[in-house]
């Protein structure tokens, strides 16, 4: 157990800020499955493009906060970006 106020102050501080991560991941993760959801149900292709914008600036923002890392978000990315250009495609046809 910590000794020290400072110890003690830092664990106080990471058990807040595990929380606050916990649920920018969450959020995160949501604007995914929303994504997804749009890309299964191939719903019209403007649904679909502004579900990845969102999700695509939620990944950022955590980037950003460091929740995430960087190419971490860039292969999620990427990768939506791929189903995303497929559904569009089937759609266009």
């Amino acid at each position: 157990m910590a000794s020290h106020e400072s110890a003690k102050k830092s664990i106080r501080k990471t058990a807040r800020q595990r929380v606050v991560n916990i649920n920018r991941l969450s959020r995160i993760r949501t604007f995914i499955k929303k994504l997804e959801s749009a890309l299964a149900g191939k719903l019209d292709k403007d649904a679909v493009l502004s579900a990845f914008s969102a999700a695509q600036k939620e990944i950022m923002r955590g980037v950003g906060k460091r929740v995430i890392h960087k190419n971490t978000a860039a292969r999620k990315i990427s990768r939506m970006n791929k189903r995303v250009k497929l559904v569009i495609g089937e759609v266009a046809q």
